[in-house]
């Protein structure tokens, strides 16, 4: 039977009311526009540290530009939410451009969506997992979920195997539940955010440059 992955957070959170605990959030994000909503949803419950590693970021301004958002975003949002949210920190993880390409060498031409993407979302929670564990958080998670792009199983399945791995709890999750891509579609522009029209690799770029030219 298929997983609720909405559901099973939600009774997690439950979890943790009922027992008055402020529990504690390692919050993996691929971008400002995809956190947003996560971190509208979830600082009502966690206190959430955002990491932003994301490697495999194409090209290197594209990558700054994506952090300087993501850094402005959270300074902004907490602003308004602060008489009713926990606390959020930030880290920005290393711009490990060479680990990212040396994972995928020889999946580059895989359409988007496959294989290559599945050890680019694993190399990401690793990273999410080791800082979770060196902070001593209560759990970990990742923002990618919300994209109607990316596979929530594949996330839950490799997030649920590094909790084991690092003995922290993965959040399972499946974020774009409950219309919530389409809500951060609305802070977004809300907050007058940038929002990429690629993933973020070069592959994924040039994926993307090749449809539009094919729809001209």
């Amino acid at each position: 039977m298929k997983r609720n992955y909405q559901k099973e957070m939600e009774q997690e959170i439950e979890k943790q009311q009922c027992q008055g605990r402020e529990p504690t959030l390692l919050l993996h994000s691929c971008c400002a526009p995809c956190s947003s909503y996560v971190l509208e949803y979830l600082s009502r419950y966690f206190e959430i540290t955002v990491l932003y590693y994301n490697p495999n970021i194409y090209p290197p301004e594209e990558y700054w530009k994506r952090v300087g958002e993501q850094q402005d975003f959270i300074r902004r949002f907490s602003e308004h939410v602060a008489s009713f949210c926990y606390p959020i920190h930030f880290i920005e993880g290393g711009f490990e451009q060479d680990r990212f390409y040396a994972l995928v060498k020889g999946l580059e031409d895989v359409p988007e969506g496959g294989e290559r993407c599945f050890l680019c979302y694993e190399m990401r929670l690793k990273e999410a997992a080791e800082y979770a564990k060196r902070l001593n958080m209560d759990y970990f998670t990742t923002t990618l979920s919300i994209s109607p792009l990316k596979n929530a199983e594949k996330l839950n399945e490799i997030g649920e195997k590094l909790a084991e791995e690092y003995g922290i709890s993965y959040l399972s999750s499946d974020f774009k539940k409950k219309n919530g891509y389409k809500r951060s579609v609305e802070l977004s522009k809300e907050y007058g955010m940038y929002r990429q029209d690629y993933c973020g690799c070069v592959f994924s770029k040039r994926e993307r440059e090749r449809r539009l030219s094919q729809d001209m």
